[in-house]
């Protein structure tokens, strides 16, 4: 076995070892911060997304309220504006939104990726919204702000991004936007995979799939900017390494999460672009494993985070994972 193989290895193993224990830390700084929400579940999903009877139009709508939350902060951070008011009405109670920033990107590229992606993401908006029509749900509240009480500012501080009572603004600088985009950019591709098998119409089945590829090709880019410039900037890898590590202290047991290197001593010797499991596939969540993240709350709940009342729509709950 050469050096290099040895090395390689031995920063795996190391890298697993680090990782199981940042995620005990994580699983108590979440258990004793659980943001409000916590409590008795008026609709019960689980750990299984199908322990209750459910419509495309349930599975969409669950779809469209993550696609508000995805679709708002990148128009902020793109053009310091959000959704129209066109994209904002549906047949319930339309929610109040925490208002984000423009980013001062200072970098043309960064700049341009997340305009690529806003544009998507309001894409995503209006497809969703077409193709449920009247049954659509309006936009729920949303907190994308910067306050230190906030969703945003809430999960840095679980990742050790902050310390208590600091803020966390993603709307700062070029990094600290990326570091924001990365915390619930690979949860979209799990949700969307998780999903699909909950789809019955061939046609809605295959716009999952087309919208799920659009969002790994998002989550793929914004963990290669984050690995990239943390090649100069080490924190940014770590700080990657440290929000996968929080997600995944939320989800449940399972092993659903994975940052963007592994390191060895000091120094980084490989990428981890594509989180995969031994069969190269992409990670699934249930739609409660989904809401433990947004939710910032291991716990099961039907409010907190992202989403401070809630989603709105049918499927509202997230797991008991603690």
């Amino acid at each position: 076995m050469t050096d290099t193989n040895q090395q390689l290895i031995e920063a795996f193993e190391n890298r697993v070892e680090r990782r199981n224990e940042r995620r005990d830390f994580f699983k108590a700084a979440f258990g004793a911060a659980a943001v409000a929400g916590a409590g008795a579940a008026a609709v019960t999903l689980g750990g299984v997304a199908t322990a209750q009877t459910l419509t495309d139009a349930d599975v969409l709508n669950f779809a469209l309220n993550l696609e508000y939350l995805e679709a708002q902060f990148y128009s902020y951070a793109v053009n310091g504006t959000g959704l129209p008011e066109n994209l904002l009405d549906g047949t319930t109670a339309r929610g109040t939104l925490t208002p984000g920033q423009q980013v001062n990107f200072g970098d043309a590229a960064v700049q341009a990726y997340a305009r690529e992606i806003a544009a998507d993401e309001v894409a995503h908006v209006a497809y969703l919204r077409s193709q449920l029509g009247t049954a659509k749900v309006s936009m729920p509240s949303i907190d994308i702000g910067v306050a230190p009480t906030g969703a945003f500012s809430t999960a840095a501080r679980a990742a050790g991004l902050v310390g208590p009572g600091v803020a966390f603004n993603p709307y700062e600088n070029a990094n600290s936007f990326l570091l924001g985009a990365f915390i619930f950019a690979d949860v979209g591709v799990s949700a969307y995979k998780g999903a699909a098998p909950l789809l019955t119409n061939p046609v809605f089945i295959e716009a999952s799939a087309g919208i799920l590829a659009t969002e790994a090709y998002h989550a793929g880019l914004i963990r290669t900017s984050l690995y990239a410039r943390g090649l100069d900037t080490p924190s940014l890898r770590t700080s990657a390494d440290a929000i996968s590590d929080a997600r995944d202290a939320l989800d449940g047991t399972e092993d659903l999460d994975q940052g963007i290197s592994a390191t060895g001593t000091g120094a980084a010797i490989a990428s981890n672009l594509v989180p995969t499991n031994g069969d190269g596939l992409t990670y699934s969540r249930t739609t409660g494993q989904v809401l433990n993240i947004v939710y910032l709350n291991k716990a099961q709940a039907t409010l907190g985070g992202f989403f401070p009342a809630g989603l709105n729509g049918t499927i509202k709950t997230s797991a008991a994972s603690g």
